[in-house]
């Protein structure tokens, strides 16, 4: 077992979640002002000066639709560019509006200069009186002051200093990932890609079992930012079981990220074993006997699961749920999550696995509303995942039938004829459903068009050959005009 994680704490990753929600059409006012006031609050608690000034600034904040002085000034409407990360679209302007104090932001601003004097003051007198350790030690309390109050390029280029000075593999893991929740925090997915990458080479060369199960979370979250679920699902389903990096997100958020994602991209056998039937999964989304199982560790959940559900039958709640760890119970916690209801969720899982799709459809529409329209890492691909969740109903369907009637159809999945078939059509058209709408003879039929194996086999062998035969021509022509020259 590895050294405990070191430089976890900052960024704050719940406020850009605020932040996201501020802006966000999708919604409540109520929800609006009380992440108003949790944007406020921790503002104020942590002197966070430079994200104040980046958010509230009369002409440079990136919440700041018309400003102050905006009678004076030749903005345009919309967005910075370096706030696409961080708000819910380019032109949404917030129901609510974060004011911009002056003599606030001066004073946070004189109380982290004062607070970076100090520190400044500590490393010299390490540097005199003590050891590398020592001096080690105040920078990266430098580092984290800057991750702390949210200016993005210091605390990036103080973890790196830390990052260069040290040599012990674990610690210098830990500053990876802190530089990736940073980017996280501000919405940089290149620069999240860019040290995912140069964390899994650090794990590579000898990481902790700690810190490899630490990845596979920020690696699967990444994942899921950039619309990569089938690589996201199983590392999220996998982090289920062995999480502890509530720096990243809480745990009904990973149940969240893990359940969406092996909903719409493991295939029927997998999505049974890893979603359906998962432990971890039925703990929270489960009914009765199934849950109560999961909790009581008769289910195994886990590396050291059934040592540690001795007693959680007060663990099942009624109504709203949390998500409960189960691999943690025992340990220390960090403060209670807010409680979430999954009820969508579950009826969205149940739905698809039992071929419920009337039910299925009235689940995804619930779990647009609750989560994918809410959720600052999903709501970028909501309308992608409702599209893949149908097609995927359909291909469920369709593949058990070489004939199915269209208004059969339509009744099963509870929508209008005319709706399906051109729900349908898109889907014919890119290929992505290999089958025929006949509405000419009456009220239309569906025809599945099921490809034989082998003729597929012979046409994909046909298609790849004429493209090698294209480059070997083209690389002739190449070779010919290279000895031309030299002639």
């Amino acid at each position: 077992m590895g050294s405990d994680p070191q430089y976890a704490k900052y960024p704050l990753l719940p406020l850009s979640q605020h932040i996201f929600t501020i802006t966000n059409p999708s919604s409540s006012k109520s929800n609006q002002q009380s992440s108003l006031k949790s944007l406020q609050d921790a503002i104020t608690e942590h002197k966070m000066a430079p994200l104040y000034r980046y958010l509230a600034h009369p002409s440079e904040g990136i919440l700041n639709a018309a400003g102050e002085s905006s009678s004076y000034s030749t903005k345009p409407t919309g967005r910075k560019p370096s706030a696409a990360g961080m708000v819910a679209s380019k032109n949404s302007i917030p129901k609510v509006d974060l004011p911009w104090d002056e003599s606030l932001y001066e004073k946070l601003k004189k109380e982290n200069d004062e607070e970076l004097e100090g520190y400044k003051k500590e490393e010299e007198e390490a540097a005199e009186k003590a050891g590398d350790m020592e001096v080690q030690a105040a920078r990266g309390k430098r580092a984290e002051f800057w991750a702390r109050v949210g200016d993005k390029d210091r605390a990036i280029a103080a973890y790196e200093e830390v990052f260069e000075k040290t040599g012990v593999l674990g610690t210098k893991i830990d500053l990876v990932l802190a530089i990736i929740r940073v980017g996280l925090f501000y919405g940089d997915k290149l620069l999240v890609k860019k040290h995912v990458d140069r964390a899994k080479a650090l794990v590579e060369s000898g990481g902790d079992w700690d810190r490899r199960n630490r990845l596979k979370a920020y690696q699967g979250l990444y994942l899921l930012t950039t619309r990569s679920y089938d690589l996201a699902a199983p590392l999220l389903l996998d982090s289920l079981s062995t999480f502890t990096s509530y720096e990243l997100c809480s745990y009904s958020s990973l149940v969240v990220y893990a359940v969406l994602a092996g909903s719409v991209s493991l295939k029927r056998v997998d999505f049974k074993s890893k979603v359906v039937d998962a432990p971890e999964i039925k703990a929270i989304l489960g009914d009765g006997e199934d849950k109560l199982l999961a909790l009581s560790g008769a289910i195994s959940a886990g590396p050291g699961a059934d040592q540690e559900m001795k007693d959680v039958s007060s663990a099942v709640p009624g109504g709203a749920k949390t998500a409960v760890n189960l691999t943690t119970l025992g340990s220390d916690q960090p403060e209670a999550e807010v409680a979430i209801d999954f009820s969508p969720l579950a009826e969205l899982v149940g739905s698809l696995y039992t071929g419920s799709y009337r039910s299925f459809f009235s689940a995804l529409a619930a779990v647009e509303v609750n989560f994918l329209s809410q959720d600052r890492y999903l709501y970028e691909h909501r309308g992608w995942f409702v599209r893949e969740m149908r097609l995927r109903a359909y291909q469920q369907l369709l593949q058990s039938y070489r004939v199915v009637g269209l208004e059969s159809m339509a009744n099963d999945f509870g929508v209008s004829v005319d709706f399906l078939d051109r729900d349908l059509a898109k889907f014919i058209a890119a290929e992505r459903i290999p089958c025929t709408i006949d509405r000419v003879t009456g009220k239309g039929i569906i025809e599945t068009n099921r490809p034989d194996s082998k003729n597929k086999q012979y046409n994909d062998v046909v298609k790849q050959g004429d493209q090698l035969i294209t480059k070997l021509q083209k690389y002739g022509q190449a070779v010919r005009l290279r000895g031309s020259e030299r002639a």
